[in-house]
């Protein structure tokens, strides 16, 4: 689609919501102080290439297959992952999500086996025992908010399976630390200019680092370090301590608040649909049981799998992919200058009327009626190359989780709660997801 061999094409401007239509935006984000809603009154109005026109602040909007195949997979080296004046690349330094060309191909490298389907399996007993330890802190009646609980599961898990390391005597005192780092890179004024004032938690995020430079020093002197993601960060000729720090941070932040986020999606969406958690109640007690989930049971829990798909499609985790121009970029609706920010629409995506039937409903069952969904249709994990190096870890430990919980309790939303999408680091459920926890186990 785009042509970067013939810089001497003429650039065309960029469609843009404009007159009539651009009034009714504002006046709808105004209302409804719903940047999503904004987007979708876009598209709506100008299609799947838009250019947002605010102070200071003009990015290129793409959504559907189209876009995103162009994108991901065949002009990707037309967009770039790294813009140093963002406050992601000043966190994250030289980690996988911040890297482009070589650098990145190298260190993922070195990551990704780790995060495949076999190693995964290995933790499901580290997935149940750190969901275990949360829900024996519940009391049976009691209500809490599935936002703050599936984050301490999270964090549970992802450290406990990638490092290597128990963190809960540690995670009462990480958390504030652990939510700075994420507070850092949501957006705010920082993106309409790197000059203007931005989230800054020096004692916090000295506090993160010292963590993890204490766990990398002390696998570095273990005798017989565990098969996970820091022993093989550490035995990599390649990686200093700095560069091993860069890519600890990049997964605990970025593996643990998209996991937080689909869970606590999960929960809303079945407490708001009772026919779909006694559909996913029934299916665990049918295959499970009462017993430990068992590997081979994975593939059975058909519905839950359902479930968490058509979750990810309404309400995808990493909602937006920010890139950065290589070059000027010449598609058929318009060119992209070279520089320009670059924001493609997981979320448009999802909810595009002209890919999916009823697309605001949550429906499992479309991917049964579906049998396949046409490629870049679906990209909650991204696509191409660079997909989500976590994808196949988050979906056998959204299974696992999920499975436990519903062994273990029932869980009922409590009533008149106003939940509405927040466009942080991730598409979170706010001011969070209130439930009734009844006790089976």
């Amino acid at each position: 689609m785009s042509q970067p061999d013939r810089p001497e094409q003429p650039a065309c401007p960029l469609p843009k919501a404009t007159g009539q239509a651009g009034l009714q935006i504002l006046r709808r984000l105004a209302a409804t102080r719903s940047p999503l809603v904004a987007l979708e009154m876009m598209q709506q109005h100008v299609g799947n290439l838009f250019q947002i026109q605010a102070p200071g602040f003009t990015p290129a909007v793409m959504a559907g297959p189209e876009y995103n195949r162009q994108l991901l997979l065949t002009d990707r080296a037309a967009y770039l992952w790294r813009t140093e004046t963002d406050p992601v690349t000043e966190l994250l330094r030289r980690g996988v999500l911040v890297l482009d060309g070589e650098e990145h191909d190298r260190v993922r490298a070195c990551m990704e086996p780790t995060m495949l389907r076999r190693p995964t399996l290995a933790h499901i007993d580290t997935m149940m025992a750190s969901t275990d330890w949360i829900v024996d802190q519940w009391r049976d009646g009691g209500t809490y908010d599935m936002l703050v609980e599936m984050r301490k599961i999270a964090l549970l898990i992802l450290i406990g399976t990638l490092f290597g390391v128990d963190f809960r005597p540690d995670l009462q005192r990480m958390w504030d630390p652990i939510l700075r780092a994420i507070d850092t890179i949501s957006p705010g004024l920082w993106i309409l200019s790197p000059k203007l004032p931005r989230r800054r938690y020096p004692k916090e995020l000295a506090t993160l680092d010292a963590y993890l430079y204490d766990l990398i020093g002390r696998r570095r002197t273990m005798p017989d370090p565990p098969d996970d993601l820091l022993t093989r960060l550490v035995q990599s000729p390649d990686m200093d301590d700095g560069l091993i720090r860069d890519q600890l941070l990049t997964m605990l932040i970025a593996g643990h608040d998209t996991s937080t986020a689909l869970f606590a999606w999960m929960l809303y969406l079945l407490g708001e649909h009772p026919d779909a958690m006694r559909r996913v109640n029934d299916e665990v007690a049918a295959v499970v049981g009462s017993s430990p989930l068992a590997s081979d049971q994975l593939n059975r829990l058909h519905y839950l799998d359902l479930v968490t798909r058509e979750t990810l499609r309404l309400y995808p985790p990493i909602h937006i992919g920010n890139r950065k121009a290589a070059h000027d970029v010449h598609l058929p609706a318009g060119t992209i200058p070279a520089g320009n920010r670059v924001m493609y629409s997981i979320y448009l995506s999802h909810r595009d009327p002209a890919q999916w039937e009823n697309p605001e409903a949550f429906d499992p069952d479309r991917f049964d009626r579906q049998a396949a969904v046409p490629a870049f249709t679906y990209v909650p994990f991204g696509g191409g190359p660079r997909n989500c190096i976590g994808a196949t870890f988050a979906q056998i430990e959204a299974k696992v989780v999920m499975a436990r919980l519903f062994q273990r309790t029932r869980l009922e939303l409590e009533p008149g709660q106003q939940i509405h999408a927040h466009m942080g680091a991730t598409l979170e459920p706010r001011p969070g997801v209130k439930m009734k926890v009844t006790k089976h186990l």
